[in-house]
């Protein structure tokens, strides 16, 4: 379960508790030691962990480094530039008839025990992002990897211990049974990423001791493509965005909507983008990685008949591979427009313009992310002003998530809080206002 197997989640939790009480956890030196050490961590096994890896998910070292251990660093190496700063009282104004004596401001105090729950498909990033916002905010942590990226949840759970402070971080191995357990005790907050059904389940867990929770979710992205375009960076860079980590990827874009011209013109972009990718045989490229078990290669192996195949459509499940697939004529009321995509198979629904588009994005659930690939400010404007979106990206996918300085959540059935640089800081703690009046005036 842990470093130590006997260890109860009650006992961990307490014990955590325990060291958080002494102020452990709370000097800027302890925070920014944590932090640093986690670095040494990846860069010292940066191969270990790119071998879990792929032995997970078939990502290549390239990949592994990039969206993973190298995204986390940077990460990082963001918090430790910044914390000071971040850290620092900010004063507010007083009212005069307080006097002029009187000095108020709002400081950033630690919340105390943090669960982070991670999903399978970034099983690096998503487990050591939030922890490292949740240390660097002068919290402990309990991590609890994903059990469905077994390798990475093992290697995790031998190298933390060696370099994290282990009275004030806990790795607990395990799926739903040890899950279930964490969640009966009381956190101080609770950060978990995954769907939304086992996003109702922590939630009302929490409401058991009205813990705050912050719910990255995921959902239905949309990428609106224009007219008059250029239509081979587009597919370009809709191909890169939606076939990384063999489409298993929250923001991916799940699906293009454009009117039925530009459907046409797009379809032979894309299967040429996606050769450009990965070669003739996606299969035998080094770059292009498998589906995570065979539970989802048969859901998504079901999708595939949504439409016609544009390019693609190639499966082995002895292998978990699903070649990376274009559909066209693909209805709205098909399967594969029902539910978050979450592999590689990008799905085509034509509309007759832009205000059919955004219509058709507001009659959803709001997504994670939209991507509008167009060179007309109006266009941008409109997606801008009339929908709702956890983040709007224009004329690249996924990149938004890259900057530190932007925060990261969705918005709804796509997800509650969010974090990333600062915004985690704001996450893991609580703003407390504070005034002082002297006592001889």
């Amino acid at each position: 379960m842990n470093q130590s197997t006997s260890e109860q989640p009650a006992d961990i939790v307490a014990r955590l508790r325990a060291t958080f009480d002494t102020g452990r956890t709370k000097p800027v030196e302890w925070r920014t030691g944590q932090l640093r050490r986690l670095r040494e961590l990846l860069t010292e096994h940066g191969a270990d962990v790119a071998a879990a890896l792929h032995a997970d998910l078939g990502k290549s070292s390239t990949e592994a480094h990039r969206t993973e251990i190298d995204f986390t660093v940077r990460e990082i190496d963001h918090t430790l530039e910044h914390l000071e700063a971040w850290l620092r009282p900010e004063p507010a104004p007083v009212p005069a008839r307080l006097g002029d004596d009187a000095r108020a401001w709002t400081q950033y105090d630690p919340l105390g025990v943090v669960l982070v729950i991670a999903p399978w498909n970034y099983p690096v990033q998503l487990l050591l992002t939030p922890l490292l916002g949740a240390l660097a905010a002068g919290n402990a942590v309990v991590a609890k990897p994903s059990e469905l990226a077994p390798a990475t949840s093992a290697v995790l759970a031998r190298l933390l211990p060696q370099y994290l402070d282990t009275q004030a971080v806990a790795v607990v191995e395990g799926g739903i049974p040890e899950t279930t357990a964490l969640l009966a005790e009381r956190f101080d907050h609770i950060f978990y990423t995954g769907n939304g059904t086992v996003g109702r389940v922590v939630l009302r867990a929490a409401a058991e001791h009205l813990t705050p929770v912050t719910l990255e979710l995921g959902g239905k992205s949309p990428a609106f493509v224009d007219r008059d375009t250029d239509l081979a960076v587009v597919a370009g860079r809709l191909a890169a965005g939606k076939f990384l980590n063999a489409g298993q990827t929250c923001v991916a874009p799940d699906y293009v909507l454009t009117d039925p011209e530009t459907a046409r013109a797009l379809e032979p972009a894309l299967a040429r983008a996606v050769e450009s990718l990965f070669g003739s045989d996606p299969a035998a490229s080094g770059e292009y990685g498998r589906i995570v078990n065979e539970r989802h290669f048969d859901r998504l192996q079901g999708l595939l008949g949504s439409g016609r195949v544009v390019t693609g459509g190639d499966s082995d499940r002895a292998t978990k591979y699903i070649a990376p697939t274009v559909l066209g004529d693909v209805a709205p009321e098909s399967p594969v427009m029902q539910e978050e995509i979450f592999g590689p198979i990008l799905p085509i629904v034509t509309v007759p313009g832009l205000d059919e588009a955004i219509d058709y994005v507001n009659q959803r659930d709001k997504p994670l992310a939209l991507y509008v690939f167009t060179d007309a400010d109006a266009t941008r404007e409109r997606f801008a002003a009339e929908t709702s979106s956890g983040g709007l990206g224009y004329g690249l996918p996924l990149a938004h998530l890259t900057v530190s300085d932007l925060p990261f959540g969705g918005v709804g059935e796509s997800g509650m809080g969010n974090y990333h640089g600062r915004y985690s800081i704001e996450t893991f703690s609580h703003r407390k206002a504070v005034l002082e009046k002297p006592l001889s005036a």
